[in-house]
């Protein structure tokens, strides 16, 4: 029996290794699953820590920011924005409103006729021309020196310009309606941020900003929020001397027009945009074509406090 015992032990010493060798390839194998269950974490922390995205607007809508400049909700837009951007009524509006403004101008009653002035008559060999009595040099007729003009300025000239009451109002409609078009807004000059949804739509809490010191400065912050800052650079930089006699005339330099913002109160918030170069701020009753659209091209930057859009709602289209 001892005989027989002897070889099942030396079995047993043989097979001892293989067990050691898997026991140790097991071991080895933990670190490695480990490290990659290591790895994974970070990847997943990753993708929680990506920002929710604005939902996409449907047509005719537009998104409500705060002041920090987050979005806060999506409105409709009035009806008064669905309009067709007729360019010529545009056009036509501003340029009466212009011509309106025009005061009369003219020369005085007797401009270039204070010279005591003689006439030889005929048959002397010179010309009829009017002449000084102390010699011979021509004055007070036109063309001379000193001369009266041969067809000056009427100061009886109407320069008003008439339109019809249902014109000037398709006027501003249309004016209304390109400020939600970014290619409009763009074509104009007007810099911005392009994940904004024009018009721009503030929070009634805009109304209510009362600073007690560096109203200008909280602006300026404001409108850094939205994105808005690099066209009130572009209107700053833009300043220059105009050209021609106008710059004798009292208006000697010409300021780019920038955003325009219409609230309810508009006295409260020109603390806060007013004193920006080119920055208009007005209330909904006094919207009309030459303010949406300067100069007669549409697109103007635009923005709303969310109770001025309201009032815009009652507007026929």
């Amino acid at each position: 029996m001892a005989e027989d015992e002897k070889p099942e032990v030396e079995e047993t010493e043989e097979e001892a290794p293989e067990e050691k060798r898997d026991a140790e390839a097991a071991e080895e194998e933990a670190p490695r699953r480990r490290r990659r269950g290591r790895r994974a974490a970070p990847k997943a922390s990753k993708k929680e820590a990506k920002p929710a995205e604005a939902p996409p607007l449907k047509p005719g809508q537009v998104r409500v920011y705060s002041v920090e400049g987050e979005p806060v909700r999506t409105i409709d837009l009035p009806a008064v924005f669905r309009s067709e951007v007729r360019a010529d009524l545009i056009r036509r509006a501003v340029t009466a409103a212009q011509a309106n403004r025009r005061q009369a101008y003219g020369p005085g009653l007797r401009a270039g006729m204070k010279h005591s002035v003689r006439w030889s008559g005929k048959g002397h060999g010179v010309s009829r021309v009017p002449r000084l009595r102390d010699g011979s040099t021509g004055a007070q007729a036109p063309g001379t020196v000193g001369g009266r003009r041969a067809h000056p300025p009427r100061p009886e000239k109407v320069w008003a310009k008439k339109i019809n009451a249902r014109e000037r109002h398709l006027a501003r409609n249309a004016a209304l309606a390109a400020l939600r078009d970014p290619a409009i807004v763009t074509a104009r000059g007007h810099r911005f941020d392009a994940s904004l949804s024009l018009p721009v739509v503030l929070e009634d809490a805009i109304e209510s900003l009362e600073p007690e010191e560096g109203a200008t400065r909280e602006g300026l912050t404001i409108l850094q929020h939205l994105g808005l800052h690099d066209d009130v650079v572009r209107a700053k930089t833009g300043r220059h001397v105009r050209a021609g006699r106008g710059k004798m005339r009292g208006r000697r330099m010409r300021q780019p027009r920038s955003l325009l913002v219409v609230v309810k109160e508009p006295l409260r918030v020109r603390r806060l945009f007013g004193n920006l170069p080119g920055v208009e701020v007005v209330s909904p009753a006094s919207l009309n074509a030459e303010v949406l659209a300067p100069g007669g091209d549409p697109g103007r930057l635009t923005m709303f406090s969310e109770g001025a859009l309201e009032v815009l709602r009652s507007w026929a289209a």
